[in-house]
């Protein structure tokens, strides 16, 4: 895939990022940095696809107006990134309407920024009111709901504040962050080796997409070639996690729907997979097994004969379900038209990853710019128009299927040779950009060296940033009742937006 780093000023920043959305290209992660160190002040960078491929700028900030064009009305996805890089490193964008705090909550002060380079992270700091000031909606017979942000079950805590009037949503607008890690920060204490594993577990549910695009970004910096049998067997792993996570989801989406049925039988699935992964890889979820290089694993005769007799029930017991689905009424009546976000407003809000290939945005990386080995697979894109619960889960029903039989293609020209390169040393002050396409959708790793092979700088981007806004359009005109299924049919992650 081409990549283009430049360095830009202000003028030259705002303006390229105009020329690639009029060109159809989109924003697929904003994020900043202290180059203090460096002498160089501050820095914001974004990474733009366009036609040709991505385009990533820096532009270089001033110590003492650490500031920024907002480019949040060209791309309404960056306003939450812009939002975030100020509470973490005081960069703030110019213009923009929301300068509401984001992550911050009532962790650190407001004149504090974690990102910074003379952050203590040591420093304990005193609990202050958090005050988040909610968009309020008035009117005759318009109240709200708050939800959350602790929710019954093992899920990770998120606010949901609802205008509505009688059972309709008038308006949703949600309040993440409340579990801030500090993983970004983490990296800094780390060198590119060390970094692989914390890299894994950004999202577990994603941990094989996070991975392989930590590799990537390695491997760009170093000059390192994994072998083509590490390749192909990367492409494996990541086909299964994509499986084991619809598997998952569609099961959830039955229940939520009260077709138990449906969710005890997609669960025994992705239970059976979950349990052979750990057989053949070692780890339920995959996790450690793709590093820079490489793998850390094989798959031996015995292990691809597993897979395909595997295969063959999952693939029948998938279309038998896929039948059940499409032809109970009562799961229709609740899944057709519900949650529904038509092409327009995805391409208008850049909605990605399956979610936006269900409202007609036909983008998956896999096609559009294949890296090795999907490069030689065809990988045949699955979209839908409707937007809706239906599309959704229609998109996840044919994903299964499309990887396995991506992974049936691979094991059966299955390279030989090593599993791993050796990978040197990596130049002080370079960029490297890992992206993968996982199952929720597009994951970036921006990799910035320093020096010994430690890591100055890694930003992690989850595509979630550009959904989550998405669904609160969503659920207007829905029903309170509906936004349980419609939330698990974007299924986004609460952990990739709270670094």
């Amino acid at each position: 895939m081409p990549i283009w780093h430049g360095t830009v000023d202000a003028i030259q920043f705002r303006s390229l990022c105009e020329q690639a959305r009029h060109g159809g290209g989109k924003l697929v992660a904003l994020w900043g940095s202290d180059e203090l160190a460096r002498n160089a002040g501050y820095a914001v960078h974004a990474a733009l696809v366009t036609a040709t491929g991505m385009l990533c700028l820096t532009l270089p900030l001033s110590v003492e107006r650490p500031a920024y064009p907002d480019i949040s009305d060209i791309f309404p996805g960056a306003a939450r990134m812009q939002r975030a890089t100020a509470d973490l490193l005081g960069l703030h964008a110019t213009g923009a309407d929301d300068h509401r705090k984001w992550i911050r909550h009532a962790s650190w002060p407001g004149n504090v920024h974690p990102l910074r380079k003379n952050f203590d992270g040591k420093t304990v700091f005193s609990t202050e009111v958090d005050a988040y000031p909610f968009v309020s909606v008035t009117g005759d017979g318009v109240h709200e709901i708050p939800v959350g942000p602790v929710h019954a079950g093992t899920i990770e805590p998120g606010h949901f504040r609802f205008s509505i009037i009688g059972d309709r949503v008038l308006r949703l607008e949600e309040r993440l962050g409340y579990t801030h890690k500090g993983v970004e920060k983490r990296f800094e204490s780390l060198n590119l080796e060390q970094g692989a594993k914390l890299a894994g577990r950004i999202s577990g549910d994603s941990t094989v997409a996070y991975a392989w695009a930590y590799a990537q970004a390695v491997e760009s910096v170093t000059g390192t070639t994994p072998p083509p049998r590490a390749l192909a067997l990367r492409a494996v792993l990541l086909e299964l996690e994509r499986i084991h996570n619809h598997l998952g989801d569609l099961g959830a989406l039955g229940n939520d729907v009260a077709l138990a049925f449906g969710f005890a039988q997609f669960w025994i699935l992705k239970e059976d997979l979950l349990r052979l992964n750990s057989d053949l890889f070692g780890h339920r979820y995959l996790m450690d097994k793709v590093t820079p290089g490489g793998v850390a694993c094989d798959l031996d005769d015995q292990g691809r004969e597993r897979i395909l007799r595997m295969f063959r029930h999952l693939e029948h017991e998938v279309r038998l379900l896929k039948d059940i689905y499409d032809e109970h009424a009562g799961v229709q009546d609740r899944y057709l038209t519900t949650g529904r976000v038509s092409p327009d407003l995805a391409a208008e809000l850049g909605l990605t990853g399956l979610s936006g290939r269900a409202s007609g945005q036909a983008w998956d990386l896999r096609a559009e710019f294949p890296c090795a080995p999907y490069d030689r697979l065809d990988v045949r894109m699955v979209t839908h128009l409707n937007g809706d619960v239906a599309a959704r889960v229609a998109v996840r029903f044919e994903e299964v299927l499309e990887s396995m039989r991506l992974i049936r293609l691979i094991l059966d020209q299955l390279p030989a040779g090593e599993l791993r390169a050796s990978v040197g040393a990596a130049p002080e002050n370079a960029l490297g950009l890992g992206w993968v396409e996982g199952w929720r959708g597009e994951v970036l790793i921006a990799l910035h060296t320093g020096k010994d092979n430690e890591i100055h700088r890694l930003h992690p981007h989850d595509p979630s940033w550009q959904n989550w806004p998405v669904l609160e359009h969503a659920v207007i005109r829905d029903v309170v009742p509906d936004f349980p299924v419609i939330n698990k049919s974007f299924n986004l992650s609460y952990t990739g937006v709270d670094l």
